[in-house]
This record gives C-alpha cells, sequence and structure tokens, in this order.
C-alpha cells in the first residue's frame, strides 16, 4: 500500500479529532461511492483514518492518476500504480483515468492490460508532454482495443491512433477522440468500424493535416459531436454516413467539404462553419425537427428546392449582416415552424425574440 503525504495524513487525522468521524458510520457500500469520485492519491491517504478504511480503498471500483500530482523522494509515478495495482483488490474496475506527462509504453499497456483484466468499464489516457507542439505522441495501437467489457474510451491530446487492422470493441458505447493524431485515413476507419455498438462519438480535431478524409460510417450512432478547426489546405472534410443519428453538434467547422447521411437526425446545432460554401451543407438537414444556426449567411449558399418539412424548432444567431436574408428563406420552406428565437450575440445576449407559430402560419 502506498503511504499518503504527510499533509494528506494530518489534514484527514485533524478533521477526526475535531469532532465525532460521522463518516465512518456510513456503510461501506456509501463510502465506496463516496471515494468513487476522489483522485486516487486522496483515495489512499484515507486508510490513516482507521482499522474501517484501512483496507477500504482497496475496493474502490475507480483508478485516476495524474503525473502531476505525485511526487514522492521515495517512488516514482510508475512505481505508484503499479503499487496501487498491485494492492487494489476491486474484482470489477469502473474506471481507470490517467494523465502523465511523461511515458514509458511498457508500463500503460502493463496498465491497461491490468485493468482489463478487471472487467474495466472506462478508460481515459490523456498525454499531455512537457513539450508540447514538439511532435511527442503516444501510440495507442490497436493491441489495446481487444476489451470486451469496455463501454467509454477517451484518448486525449498527444496520442497517435494506430489501428493498422479491423478491431473488435462489441461492448463500446461512448468514443471521445480530443485532439489526438491518426496515422492514416485506416486507422479511423478501422476503430470505428471496430464498434458495433457504438452510441455516441465526440470528435475535437486540432490544426493538422494529417488525414485528408475523415470518414465515419457508424449504423449504430444516436450523437455525433464535431469541434474541428483544421483548415490545413490537405484536409478535405467528412463524409458522415450514420442512419440513426438523432443529434449532431458542430461547434466548429473550417474544411471545405461536408457529406452527411443521416435520414433519422431529429437535432442539429451548427456554429463557426466558416469555409463550407456548398448548397447541399444546409440541405443535410431537411429531416429535423430542431435547428439551431449560429453562422454566415454570406457563406452558407441557401439550398435551392430544398423543404425543411419536419421543422418545428428554429433558434438563429443574427451577429452577422444579411441574416435576414437566410431567415426569410428558412421561413418560407419550413411548413411546420412552430417557435422562433432569434439571438444576437456581441459578447453577451443583448436581445432575444421568441415567436410562437401556429400551424400553417409561417411569415413569407
Amino acid at each position: 500500500m502506498i503511504s499518503p503525504t504527510m499533509e494528506q495524513g494530518e489534514s484527514l487525522r485533524i478533521r477526526v479529532v475535531m469532532g465525532k468521524d460521522r463518516i465512518s458510520e456510513l456503510p461501506d457500500g456509501l463510502l465506496l461511492k463516496i471515494l468513487s469520485s476522489l483522485p486516487t492519491n486522496i483515495v489512499v491517504a484515507t486508510s490513516v483514518l482507521s482499522k474501517q478504511w484501512r483496507s477500504l480503498w482497496k475496493l474502490v471500483p475507480n483508478l485516476e492518476f495524474d503525473s502531476d500530482d505525485y511526487e514522492s523522494e521515495h517512488y516514482t509515478f510508475s512505481e505508484i500504480v503499479c503499487k496501487s495495482f498491485l494492492s487494489h483488490k476491486a474484482p470489477v474496475l469502473e474506471s481507470f483515468r490517467l494523465k502523465f506527462v511523461n511515458f514509458n509504453p511498457v508500463d500503460i499497456g502493463l496498465w491497461v492490460g491490468i485493468a482489463f483484466s478487471r472487467h474495466l468499464r472506462e478508460l481515459v489516457l490523456d498525454f499531455y508532454p512537457a513539450e508540447l507542439g514538439r511532435g511527442v505522441t503516444f501510440t495507442f495501437p490497436s493491441s489495446l482495443c481487444t476489451c470486451n467489457t469496455l463501454e467509454t474510451l477517451k484518448l486525449v491530446l498527444c496520442i497517435l491512433v494506430d489501428i493498422p487492422s479491423p478491431v473488435l470493441m462489441k461492448s463500446l458505447r461512448t468514443l471521445h477522440l480530443e485532439f489526438v493524431r491518426y496515422k492514416d485515413e485506416s486507422s479511423v476507419r478501422n476503430l470505428l468500424s471496430g464498434c458495433p455498438g457504438l452510441e455516441e462519438l465526440r470528435l475535437y480535431r486540432g490544426d493538422d493535416s494529417d488525414i485528408k478524409v475523415f470518414t465515419i460510417e457508424v449504423p449504430s450512432l444516436q450523437r455525433l459531436t464535431i469541434h474541428d478547426n483544421n483548415d490545413g489546405p490537405e484536409f478535405w472534410g467528412y463524409v458522415i454516413n450514420a442512419p440513426f443519428l438523432k443529434y449532431l453538434l458542430i461547434e466548429e467547422l473550417r474544411c471545405p467539404e461536408f457529406c452527411l447521411n443521416a435520414p433519422e437526425l431529429v437535432e442539429a446545432n451548427i456554429a463557426e462553419v466558416t469555409s463550407i460554401t456548398i448548397e447541399k451543407f444546409l440541405g443535410s438537414f431537411t429531416s429535423v425537427s430542431r435547428l439551431l444556426l449560429n453562422l454566415s449567411p454570406l457563406k452558407i449558399t441557401y439550398p435551392t428546392g430544398s423543404m425543411f418539412y419536419q421543422l418545428v424548432s428554429l433558434e438563429m444567431y443574427t451577429r452577422e449582416a444579411e441574416w435576414w436574408n437566410l431567415l426569410t428563406l428558412m421561413l418560407e420552406n419550413s411548413p411546420k415552424l412552430q417557435v422562433l428565437k432569434l439571438t444576437d450575440v456581441r459578447h453577451f445576449i443583448i436581445s432575444q425574440l421568441a415567436i410562437f407559430y401556429s400551424l400553417g402560419n409561417a411569415i413569407h
């Protein structure tokens, strides 16, 4: 078991001495839920409180390590994580979260392998190198895509996704890829095709040109978030084939092309689209019933002949010039519109208008 720092131990002891230890009177099941919300170094520190707490931390179903939080004269960060796994006894590991500045791939592979053997359900790897931007990456290989119990996978920052062949993570429901890099387009396809039950995908991309076309072909996908400020000359755009997609959030998009097939889409929030000029963009959202638009009409051409037959609620931001032209066209082609919300934002909301429509009373 890891010895807690002197400061943590003294702080916890003082709290018990100054008053009655009511927390220890709680059942172990509730205590484990409380401890599950804390970082592992704090959880381990509770072992000094009493005999009841001495081994309780070993059953906490979550392990969370941040290399910035561990400074010891006696142990390295790698030794601390290893000792924690050796002492940990929870039969099912709900989550394993690892944020690291430096890494040994053998160590990380070992830790993830142990977590998989404990029926891991959530894995978060966050690599933040000391010299950010120097091209240092941790390669997330296909050998780590082998856990049948994994439901959530989050990869953050300087991680290279290298998946040369199809994988299978049949239980994965949630996937976050936040500012990671990809070896090639095949790595993207092999990863996504290996998640037959994937329901939520959050994609954040930085200013890089690692692949030309980002293909998302996931029949089971229901929620998709895209934040992409990649305007490199080699990046063409997105091809999305998600027949059961219900919700789409685009927070930023700078690519020149965007191809979407989502006939069951119900709600779409579109903001900060700055490069797309094709008519087909808005035409991809004719099936939605709720639509938020925060974009420049000067750069988005209205799809001639497109009708928004299902649109019931429309919210538009009016900060751009000539926004009225786009609004007029939307109203003329939305026969079922009932709610209209116009928002003018200049650092804060200065006006907000809600207009309620009766069926068939759209503005012409």
